[in-house]
């Protein structure tokens, strides 16, 4: 089978990650995997903010599980990457959201983990994101897409699924 057809059918979402560091090497394989990823009109919208700073990550769980109404770590312990798109882009949530299928392939490539987790846009659309972005020198009409919890998984890959059926239709 087609190796890039292969990850697409292995990549899991991982919900349990090893404390380690992600690998330089590894980050910035995938980060620019996701520079790759179409956008509109080649505009290429997406800004990736890597945070690995556990003060840093912990705040912005803080911050989701705050949206999602619970105190749980909605991040579960991972590293993570931030997706940020620029609202002036008419496409900038499915060109935000090509970039985030691109790094979740590329970290299984790699051996990594990924999650997607919803949320970044009320996260970054607040008081406190805001400050985050103008810290992180990101100046524009950005908003976040998802974050990509990134790491080395603690544990065996989940199951797939079933397929559902009648999902496919030729004419």
């Amino acid at each position: 089978m087609n190796e890039v057809i292969r990850a697409l059918k292995e990549r899991r979402s991982i919900r349990s990650y090893r404390t380690e560091q992600v690998r330089e090497e590894d980050l910035q394989q995938i980060l620019e995997a996701a520079t790759y990823a179409p956008s509109g009109m080649g505009a290429q919208p997406v800004v990736l903010v890597a945070v690995q700073d556990p003060a840093t990550i912990a705040r912005l769980s803080q911050l989701n599980a705050a949206v999602m109404g619970t105190k749980t770590d909605p991040f579960y312990g991972a590293p993570t990457v931030v997706v940020l798109a620029d609202q002036s882009r008419s496409t900038w949530l499915e060109d935000g959201s090509l970039a985030m299928g691109n790094l979740m392939l590329a970290a299984h490539a790699l051996g990594l983990g990924s999650c997607w987790v919803h949320r970044a846009r009320e996260v970054f659309a607040g008081a406190e994101g805001q400050a985050l972005l103008r810290q992180w020198g990101i100046q524009g009409k950005y908003a976040g897409v998802a974050h990509c919890l990134l790491g080395y998984p603690d544990g065996p890959l989940p199951e797939p699924k079933p397929r559902r059926e009648h999902r496919i239709y030729r004419r």
